[in-house]
């Protein structure tokens, strides 16, 4: 199997260069040779690379910046995912796309499916929606996974940001009112690589559509910190405590949905698969982080 990937940097694109399955050849395209912004770029990097599938990983992801440049925010993550999706059936491949949680409103209390509608209340997640929406009309042979919360050892996210907190500081003020799914892009990484061979083994009817990916279980932002500083407590690296802070606490120019917990159940009545618990996965990246810094 031949997999380009967009997106060279982000989270997922870097784990899934690090993933080692034999039989499948992992390519990874981004600016200048692929940028979102310039679609004319995008279909001769495609069509030179000749890949079984595409993975849409690239976007902006600037969520509070989007709120000032939404021209921009729209452009790459609607446009240019839609171009992409273009491309990929140009050639005959089928795409799967990466899309947010941030296309709810968050107004739900349960965990949402697939068929609950959208609501975004944030450009950036205006945007993704749009891109969802652009990818399915582009190629019919689209997988569209909506994952949340996303960490790794890799580029900047909530974990790596809570460790750099507690090195300097023994008490983070952490939000406690917003909950969602953390989610590991090494998990995230594994779930597109059985999704893949999954279609290029069999397309059967129902595998194509939208579906959400994320790590099992659910907590808020407060209880993610609280996982990351106990672990790296017991490996003996920075620690902090965690004060409970309300949304309005910690004003951010994008609002965020206060529940975005996403049900995974129609990814694994499909493809077989669903993402560990996310205690486990967030324990072992504290924990390869704490050996890279030893």
């Amino acid at each position: 199997m031949r997999m380009l990937v967009t997106g060279r940097e982000g989270q997922v694109a870097r784990s899934l260069a690090e993933a080692i399955h034999p039989g499948i050849e992992i390519m990874l395209a981004g600016r200048p040779d692929l940028d979102l912004g310039a679609p004319e770029s995008i279909l001769p990097v495609v069509r030179a690379a000749r890949p079984d599938i595409v993975v849409s990983a690239a976007a902006y992801t600037a969520v509070d910046l989007a709120e000032d440049e939404p021209e921009r925010a729209f452009a790459v993550n609607a446009a240019g995912a839609g171009a992409v999706a273009a491309a990929a059936a140009e050639i005959g491949a089928a795409v799967i796309h990466l899309s947010t949680d941030y296309v709810f409103s968050g107004e739900k209390p349960g965990e949402y499916e697939e068929t609950d509608a959208t609501g975004p209340t944030s450009v950036y997640g205006a945007s993704k929606l749009a891109g969802e929406r652009a990818v399915a009309a582009a190629n019919p042979r689209h997988v569209i996974l909506r994952t949340a919360w996303v960490y790794s050892p890799h580029g900047r996210n909530f974990v790596k940001t809570m460790l750099t907190l507690a090195s300097g500081r023994d008490r983070v003020r952490v939000v406690a009112d917003q909950w969602g799914n953390p989610t590991s892009a090494a998990d995230i990484a594994d779930g597109i690589l059985k999704i893949a061979g999954t279609l290029l083994a069999d397309e059967k009817e129902g595998r194509y559509g939208v579906f959400h990916l994320t790590g099992e279980g659910g907590t808020n932002w407060s209880g993610l910190a609280r996982q990351i500083f106990a672990q790296s407590k017991a490996l003996g690296g920075p620690y902090a405590e965690v004060e409970d802070i309300a949304t309005h606490d910690f004003p951010t120019r994008a609002r965020r949905p206060a529940n975005s917990r996403l049900s995974c159940d129609k990814l694994e009545r499909i493809f077989g698969w669903r993402a560990p618990h996310w205690e486990a996965s967030c324990s072992a990246v504290v924990a390869r982080l704490a050996t890279a810094t030893k």
